[in-house]
């Protein structure tokens, strides 16, 4: 089962890949998170990453399908996976496509899920996150430590830089002008699914399952 979780940043992308994750057994790959894990450990990757995503901004389609390509060939990935925040421009998904291709993989099916814009801000204004191992913590789905020390590592949990108004806004932006694109390049495939999430967290899951059921 290869699946992608697509939606604008904020809709519970993350959220939802972590429960497919734990009930089917295969690897969510956040694409952000492997960028992010590249800023704290300050790699060359890292380095150039930065700067570009505090600015909400995307990286290169080039430095992506490097990235997507080393995680995917791993053993972990060998039954399926979950790409998260992947591909987000028409030519990532095309080159996407090419690299299945060159794998010998099966094609990818696609679950949009949706939320309005405020509520969204809303959600990405009150994310925390660890700044030692990268867990995302959000108060609006459970409280937080009241130490505010990470559950997984003991690091302090921080806002996210990338996480003020305006860069979510300039990302959402970002995500109209670039990104939606994509979402037509899978309808035409015929494996494209949208599901509302602007609901419970346990209400998605169970429209995302039923979906995934029935493939």
């Amino acid at each position: 089962m290869h699946l992608i979780l697509f939606g604008a940043p904020g809709v519970g992308k993350g959220t939802q890949a972590k429960k497919i994750s734990e009930e089917f057994g295969i690897p969510q790959i956040s694409t952000g998170d492997m960028l992010r894990e590249a800023v704290r450990n300050k790699t060359e990757l890292g380095k150039q990453a930065e700067a570009i995503m505090a600015r909400g901004e995307l990286i290169s389609d080039r430095i992506m399908l490097n990235l997507i390509k080393d995680r995917i060939s791993r053993p972990d990935c060998a039954n399926g996976l979950i790409l998260d925040g992947f591909p987000r421009t028409i030519p990532q998904a095309e080159g996407l496509t090419g690299l299945m291709d060159e794998l010998s993989l099966p094609k990818f099916t696609c679950i949009e899920i949706t939320a309005p814009e405020e509520e969204i801000i809303q959600r990405l204004t009150i994310r925390m996150t660890c700044s030692r191992c990268g867990k995302d913590y959000n108060p609006a789905i459970a409280p937080l430590p009241k130490d505010m020390k990470c559950t997984v590592c003991g690091g302090d949990i921080i806002a996210r830089k990338d996480d003020n108004e305006d860069t979510i806004r300039n990302r959402l932006k970002v995500y109209q002008e670039q990104t939606a694109q994509v979402k037509d390049y899978y309808i035409a495939r015929g494996a494209f699914f949208s599901v509302n999430g602007n609901r419970e967290v346990n209400e998605v899951y169970r429209s995302i399952h039923d979906i995934i059921s029935n493939l």
